[in-house]
């Protein structure tokens, strides 16, 4: 538009200083030049006013195509609100028959069960009626649930104090229960008959089969003993006593006879229950030795045998069943299921003439009361020996159970 204009003012001013002529001249004639110019200027007025009018054009039939877009679009929300005021209206209406259908059964219910000496009474209106009942539903639904709650804080609480009164009562019967004799189940057992205590279980499956289910430190009493504590491990299938535990290298095994022979350790981390305590418990019938592995390359092992122990007369040698695994036999002695006396670094009992196989099983596949590992290569270090490799172990549980259980 800009330069259409200045053009047509720069045309209008040749021609005004072409074809007038100034003040105070004679009248002379335009020459052929002057025409040309003029001519030539007109001819590009023409031509920019018919670009400006062929851009006008276009422009308009723009704007005509844009309020087309603009009404089309405006018709098909109007056509889409009005649908979707229609079915909301219709789903309004629905919902509103259904409520009327609901208070005139709700009426008719009412009606119904009304007695004969108050048939004769005028009805309320129905919408009082409705609003009514429902208000009392809603304060009757509110109240039992407050009453509901109430109940179940009170039952809480009663467990509660049931619990504790129960353990209280489960401790003062320790204390207080008067030592009595019974016969005890002598089913396979490797020694003569002796006496049981009552009060206490004489191993962690006892337990199981009295009814406890949770892994933890208990008190038991195996015949001919006094109580010691501890660590059961309760499966599915029954309950074990667990005779050492290692996973983090926190207790030295490193200990002299005396402290293999009364134990040693946390029963919350590592320990060993002690030959004695393991005697005891391996005497009162037929009983089965669990082995479980873990090494270095995360892989984990399990190895059962029934086994007996004898006690410290005989150095606590090590016997293992017939149908024993020939990997377990492995783990305690060279010899296999023959037999090995335990040894310790101030005790030498085993059947090397060269070396102390100390904790039983130095001289052996394997020593899994060795140092705790911090690298492969120290012959006192915990190790396990598969298929002619050793491996350094990361952690082992070693764990007993009476046959009979079916563990």
């Amino acid at each position: 538009m800009t330069t259409t204009h200045l053009t047509m003012a720069v045309l209008l001013t040749a021609l005004t200083a072409t074809g007038y002529p100034t003040g105070g001249r004679d009248k002379q004639h335009a020459s052929w030049d002057e025409m040309n110019v003029v001519a030539h200027g007109l001819l590009q007025l023409g031509q920019a006013l018919k670009e400006h009018v062929d851009k006008s054009k276009v422009q308009m039939r723009e704007l005509n195509a844009g309020l087309r877009s603009m009404n089309e679009t405006l018709r098909n929300l109007e056509m889409e609100r009005g649908t979707r005021l229609s079915e909301a209206s219709g789903a309004k209406g629905n919902e509103l028959s259904d409520r009327v259908e609901r208070l005139e059964q709700r009426v008719e219910e009412v009606e119904n069960i009304q007695t004969p000496h108050i048939g004769g009474v005028r009805p309320r209106t129905f919408s009082l009626g409705c609003n009514t009942a429902s208000h009392l539903t809603t304060r009757m639904m509110a109240a039992q649930n407050r009453r509901i709650d109430q109940l179940m804080e009170k039952i809480k609480q009663q467990q509660d104090k049931l619990e504790k009164q129960s353990v209280h009562l489960q401790a003062l019967q320790i204390k207080k229960q008067p030592v009595k004799p019974k016969q005890c189940d002598q089913s396979g057992s490797l020694t003569n008959s002796f006496v049981c205590v009552a009060g206490f279980a004489k191993d962690c499956h006892e337990l199981f089969v009295q009814g406890q289910r949770k892994t933890g430190v208990y008190t038991i009493q195996p015949g001919n003993s006094k109580p010691f504590s501890v660590l059961c491990e309760m499966t599915q299938a029954g309950g074990w006593t667990v005779i050492q535990k290692r996973f983090d290298g926190s207790q030295s095994f490193d200990l002299a006879w005396n402290d293999y022979r009364r134990g040693f350790g946390s029963l919350t981390g590592e320990f060993w229950l002690g030959l004695a305590h393991i005697h005891t418990l391996a005497r009162q019938g037929r009983y089965m030795l669990q082995v479980e592995l873990s090494d270095s390359s995360r892989q984990s092992h399990v190895i059962s045998s029934e086994f007996q122990l004898e006690g410290e007369e005989g150095q606590f040698s090590l016997h293992l069943g017939p149908d024993s695994d020939a990997s377990l036999g492995g783990l305690f002695s060279a010899a296999g299921s023959s037999g090995l006396p335990f040894s310790t670094p101030d005790r030498d009992n085993d059947l090397s003439a060269e070396d102390n196989c100390v904790g039983g099983s130095t001289c052996g596949d394997s020593n899994l009361n060795g140092e705790f590992p911090s690298s492969l290569g120290s012959s006192r270090s915990m190790f396990w020996t598969t298929s002619g490799a050793v491996s350094a172990l990361r952690s082992t549980v070693m764990k007993i159970a009476p046959v009979s259980s079916k563990h």
